[in-house]
């Protein structure tokens, strides 16, 4: 298998989601713009999506892929077949409990993640509605990242890679068709998500087959597999929880700043999220079944030849992306969502959050990459650790921070956290002797940082006023917009080719 080969596949499939995202954000704020009913719908769909990421494509993904790859490398398909049935049992019970309990306490959940909500009771009311039509997410996300674990595990990373393609279509579907059919009109997106959900585990269900990996009922709480998946998933939700806490108090902080404020870092954070799920979640879906199949083959000199390898690809991508998305904030913000009811002070609050959050995009990415090699070893203790450290670190940022740059500060201090993560998981790896850097790194870095100056004198030029990008018009935003990304690309690759790089020396295979 082809690592690059890979890694295109699966950061070609999140493009086509993140674009459908974009797509979905600009009609979302088109229609409802940045005020009172989008905030109850971020905080209520923020909320199982929290879930999600702690139950299922965060915690469970971590403790059941290098659990897999071990039996599939070592015990063969139809031990492996079992251990996925008994897990899924498991799994899907747990998560319809949970979907059921926050369904039912759902008015206790907006009252302790927004408080500030409290205070105006129609507000409030309507967050509830949300969240009880949004929680039933998370089951079918839980039983999607399973699939998704055990296609990955057989290196069949498109499915998966594609299936938050559906989400967004729901989204777009029911934002463009289904609104006036609702009152109010924001209940047509908690709808979709319930679909978007459902759509993508009926994707599934035909490749698991085809592998013969399908799971079915079968209640085991005595396997050992089981067991073991169960005992890395204990500190493994604790360590994802940290992160996802970190984000439900930054939210619990914006609800008390002015209205519009939770909205105009939701914006911030999805084009953030664009470069971090290209390239960040694609280098982790790829590296974690390779990374597990080289530990169980106790091969650690290919193990940190595999970190380094993503290591420089991770920095190459993600520094011109953070420096684009600081330099280039307003003609983003203003070409994706200057329409309608969002205005250009929308605009320019989204843009000091968005120029924040750019601080952190390589920490951010960087996590991605480096956690794996904690996690293939079976150790998920020492992430926690870290991440704990970054939880409490967050929070005083935060309070310092928040006050001279209010809903810009908390974006900060989720940025500068991301590199603190970065830097203490790199430590731990380099304390461990896991990771031992390959020659070449000064050179390397000299080369990036020419092309990163290169690059950042053509996007300061190219770009022009400020203002320009409220004034003009949605075409030519998006004609104006694409003309100076793409100079910024040419102008960084082209610097890093004539300096010496090429692709080749960036292809390397699996072993997954």
């Amino acid at each position: 298998m082809n690592l690059l080969r890979a890694l295109a596949t699966v950061s070609g499939m999140t493009l086509l989601s993140r674009i459908l995202g974009f797509v979905r954000d600009l009609v979302i704020a088109r229609a409802f713009g940045a005020g009172m009913a989008t905030d109850a719908f971020f905080v209520a769909f923020r909320l199982p999506n929290l879930l999600r990421r702690m139950f299922a494509e965060g915690a469970f993904s971590q403790a059941f892929v290098p659990i897999l790859a071990e039996y599939k490398n070592r015990l063969g398909e139809e031990a492996t077949h079992t251990l996925v049935n008994r897990v899924a049992t498991l799994l899907g019970l747990v998560v319809a409990v949970v979907a059921a309990l926050g369904a039912l306490a759902a008015p206790f959940i907006i009252y302790v993640s927004a408080p500030g909500f409290s205070g105006d009771p129609g507000k409030f009311e309507l967050t509830v509605e949300l969240t009880r039509i949004t929680f039933p997410y998370i089951f079918f996300m839980s039983l999607v990242a399973l699939a998704g674990g055990v296609l990955n595990t057989w290196s069949r990373f498109a499915i998966p890679a594609f299936t938050p393609v559906l989400l967004n279509i729901a989204f777009i579907g029911m934002a463009l068709f289904a609104v006036p059919y609702f009152d109010p009109p924001v209940l047509a997106l908690a709808w979709a998500v319930f679909l978007g959900g459902l759509l993508q585990l009926a994707l599934q269900i035909r490749p698991l087959m085809k592998i013969g990996m399908l799971p079915r009922f079968d209640l085991d709480l005595s396997d050992p597999g089981v067991r073991r998946v169960m005992k890395l998933m204990a500190p493994a939700i604790l360590g994802v929880s940290v992160s996802q806490i970190s984000l439900l108090i930054n939210t619990i902080f914006a609800s008390f700043l002015q209205s519009g404020s939770v909205s105009w870092l939701y914006y911030a954070d999805r084009l953030m999220e664009f470069p971090a799920g290209l390239l960040g979640v694609a280098l982790g879906t790829i590296l974690l079944p390779s990374l597990s199949k080289l530990h169980a083959d106790k091969n650690p000199q290919e193990f940190s030849s595999l970190l380094d390898w993503g290591l420089r690809l991770t920095l190459m991508l993600t520094l011109p992306a953070a420096l684009g998305l600081a330099l280039l904030a307003v003609p983003l913000v203003a070409t994706l969502f200057n329409y309608g009811a969002f205005s250009a002070a929308d605009v320019m609050q989204t843009r000091s959050a968005l120029v924040a959050y750019s601080v952190g995009l390589t920490g951010l990415i960087l996590v991605k990459v480096l956690a794996p090699g904690f996690y293939a070893r079976q150790d998920i203790r020492t992430p926690v650790k870290i991440a704990i450290v970054t939880l409490i670190a967050t929070q005083l940022m935060n309070l310092a921070f928040i006050l001279p740059l209010r809903h810009a500060g908390l974006a900060l201090s989720i940025g500068l956290a991301s590199c603190l993560n970065a830097a203490l998981l790199y430590r731990g790896l380099r304390k461990r002797a896991v990771y031992v850097p390959q020659a070449g790194w000064g050179k390397f870095a000299l080369k990036l940082l020419a092309a990163l100056a290169v690059m950042g004198g053509v996007l300061w030029f190219a770009s022009g006023p400020t203002a320009l990008w409220t004034e003009i018009g949605g075409l030519e935003r998006a004609g104006r917009l694409a003309l100076v990304v793409g100079a910024g690309g040419v102008a960084y690759f082209a610097t890093l080719f004539a300096l010496g790089f090429r692709l080749r020396d960036f292809r390397r295979r699996g072993t997954a």
